[in-house]
């Protein structure tokens, strides 16, 4: 399978990293704030109105952990990267939104898993006359 050339994917594409928009913008009015674990990089204007991310290749809104979330929707003023922001001992580690990828839960009885559902208590019986 060939490569896809990247400017084409910038042209024709929004969800490959940043269009061509984007990069224009990013260019003209963006001050670099910092970069995230998984490499996205985060971004405002001079006066701080305007916050975003140029994801690291697909754009997946759920792949931005909770420091970068508060920073991203004005709840916290100081990014991540300008303080020594750490998760709590009892906080689990942030995960991307797996739903609709083969990564994402099927319990068992679903339609995309075909073991067998526990039986429980509550389980309709249908009738049968």
């Amino acid at each position: 399978m060939s490569k896809v050339n990247p400017l084409l994917l910038q042209i024709f594409t929004w969800w490959n990293g940043q269009t061509i928009g984007t990069r224009f913008y990013t260019w003209r009015f963006g001050q670099p704030v910092g970069e995230d674990e998984r490499g996205n990089r985060f971004y405002q204007t001079a006066d701080g109105q305007r916050r975003w991310v140029i994801y690291k290749g697909a754009a997946e809104p759920t792949s931005i952990g909770p420091g970068w979330h508060g920073w991203m929707h004005h709840r916290v003023d100081t990014p991540p990267s300008k303080e020594d922001y750490r998760a709590h001992g009892w906080e689990q580690p942030h995960q991307e939104n797996l739903t609709g990828t083969g990564r994402a839960y099927r319990p068992k009885g679903s339609l995309l898993n075909t073991a067998e559902r526990p039986r429980v208590s509550g389980d309709y019986d249908a009738w049968q006359p």
